[in-house]
């Protein structure tokens, strides 16, 4: 998938307390509450197969990427409980026009209510022990490539021969698909990190930008620390696109 998920100690934390938020709400059956549902909608709601986050919300709370907290009420839920427990995320100022941080006032309210109190749940009963598991690795990332690739669409083309061309003028100038590929390892990382997507996706956007640059024998027009700098730009509207097009995953 070409990244590590959680591979950073701060991205490590805030999965960890995104988790904590679950298991604290179905270990004192927090998602029963009539004030929770209000606020975060019905746990009972099935998990979207891909859902079409709202960037600009301030309905929800910024946590992990991709606007994960969208995704679901136990999700919105799960984000909200880690914005809350983060040290120092000083969520009463970062979040204090947003709609949002009802949803943290009331977290506030619930976690102190909770506070020093038994779970009420107590069974011990193992749910889907690791024992069990049959899956492979190998079975799982081939799942994952299939659900965050894309198809191959030819919408790229306008763009791309905005920064190259397959005039004869440029016919010596350095091939698009030769350029793109000696970059793409590092555009790919920054605009992972701007646009808070998955490497995998992003390679994909690249990968198909590069077969369609070979077909018409596309060529650079401007010298390359320019194109390189236009080539970031349009690489991040395409992914965001892709994104925004309804058909963002939920994470497996």
């Amino acid at each position: 998938m070409l990244e590590v998920e959680g591979g950073t100690p701060e991205w490590f934390m805030q999965i960890l307390r995104h988790e904590a938020g679950h298991a604290i709400d179905n270990a004192y059956r927090l998602r029963r509450r009539r004030r929770r549902i209000n606020l975060f909608g019905k746990p009972s709601v099935e998990y979207p197969e891909v859902y079409l986050p709202k960037p600009y919300s301030k309905s929800f709370v910024l946590h992990l990427d991709s606007w994960y907290a969208q995704s679901h009420p136990d999700e919105d839920f799960a984000e909200t409980f880690a914005v809350w427990l983060t040290p120092d995320s000083d969520w009463r100022v970062r979040f204090n026009d947003w709609p949002a941080v009802k949803k943290l006032e009331y977290m506030d309210q619930l976690m102190r209510g909770v506070a020093g109190q038994p779970p009420v749940v107590t069974s011990h009963r193992r749910v889907e022990p690791t024992d069990r598991a049959r899956g492979t690795l190998r079975r799982h990332y081939a799942k994952k490539r299939e659900q965050y690739g894309l198809e191959h669409p030819n919408f790229y083309d306008r763009d791309l021969r905005r920064l190259f061309s397959s005039a004869a003028e440029y016919h010596h100038n350095l091939k698009a698909s030769r350029f793109i590929k000696r970059i793409q390892r590092d555009v790919r990382r920054h605009v992972a990190a701007w646009a808070g997507s998955y490497q995998y996706t992003i390679d994909q956007v690249i990968v198909n930008m590069i077969r369609r640059a070979e077909e018409p024998d596309l060529r650079l027009m401007h010298p390359e620390e320019q194109t390189r700098l236009d080539f970031m730009l349009m690489l991040t509207v395409q992914t965001m696109n892709y994104l925004h097009s309804g058909r963002h995953r939920v994470a497996l």
